[in-house]
């Protein structure tokens, strides 16, 4: 007979696993290890061969292990790079500032057709063995520069060995009489130089004629707005005031420009004015020209 207990059911001694109730079959993984699931056993994919299990084998296949890259050799790491080209930069800094590997053995002047280049290489004043890094390249520049016959100068390293000095020398455009001598003047009205005159270069008349003055800057641009055909027979040119410039020809006769206002049509009607008979010619307004 049935023994109860009244208000609630009776439970079993034990608690009995869900799984327990399952037979193991003889000879499979619950039999040899009761205490695990036989659901938890793990099998090897079939394709993957580092993991399955060969046959006739109880262990599994030992997996090999991962074969670990090479680190960079320790001068081909940016840092140690970074340093090396440092150091060789300086290294070679210092044997060019130093040494007399790259020192000046000789000095090239271009562009000197009447300055002597003896004069340019002593006004450089760069001794030779001067290594080319400590050559000043901007003051010895200055210093040729100050030649009056100078207009410009460049002074460059030439490695390994070489100065070079390229200059620029002014060119006559007119010269004054004074009681000194005959002063030449380039285009920018600069007297650089006491010395006779080149063929074609005509006189300047102005009351103080040179650099600044507003008379001989107008009579410079009239003689630079005319053509080349115009210009050659052009002996002198005068001044009295920026609007009162009159120009004198190889053969006498008299142009009478005016100012610096329209200078290239003045140039244009000039031209063909000075085929007709006539001593004066009158183009200081351009639109209406006179010839006497």
């Amino acid at each position: 007979m049935t023994r109860e207990r009244r208000g609630r059911p009776e439970r079993p001694d034990r608690p009995v696993r869900r799984d327990a109730q399952r037979s193991p079959r003889p000879g499979g993984a619950s039999a040899r290890n009761p205490g695990t699931r036989s659901s938890s056993r793990r099998t090897s994919p079939v394709g993957d061969p580092a993991t399955r299990r060969p046959r006739g084998s109880g262990s599994p296949a030992a997996v090999p292990d991962a074969v670990e890259a090479p680190g960079r050799s320790w001068y081909r790491r940016p840092t140690v790079t970074g340093l090396i080209g440092v150091v060789v930069v300086v290294g070679l800094g210092l044997v060019a500032w130093f040494t007399p590997l790259l020192s000046v053995r000789s000095t090239d002047v271009a562009g000197a057709t009447t300055i002597p280049e003896e004069q340019i290489r002593q006004v450089l004043a760069v001794p030779q063995g001067q290594p080319l890094l400590r050559v000043d390249t901007g003051s010895a520049a200055q210093r040729v520069a100050a030649i009056p016959k100078v207009a410009s100068a460049r002074v460059q390293r030439m490695y390994p060995s070489t100065i070079r000095v390229t200059v620029t020398e002014r060119l006559p455009v007119v010269f004054v009489d004074t009681p000194d001598g005959t002063h030449l003047l380039d285009a920018e009205a600069v007297d650089y130089e006491i010395a006779p005159p080149p063929p074609g270069v005509p006189r300047l008349v102005t009351e103080t004629p040179g650099w600044g003055d507003p008379c001989t800057e107008a009579a410079l641009d009239v003689l630079e707005s005319m053509p080349p055909q115009l210009r050659g027979q052009v002996g002198q040119v005068a001044a009295e005031s920026i609007s009162d410039i009159s120009v004198t020809l190889l053969d006498g006769r008299v142009v009478v420009w005016g100012g610096t206002e329209k200078s290239e049509r003045k140039a244009a009607v000039t031209l063909p004015l000075l085929t007709q008979p006539g001593q004066t010619y009158d183009v200081s307004s351009p639109d209406l020209p006179t010839v006497r």
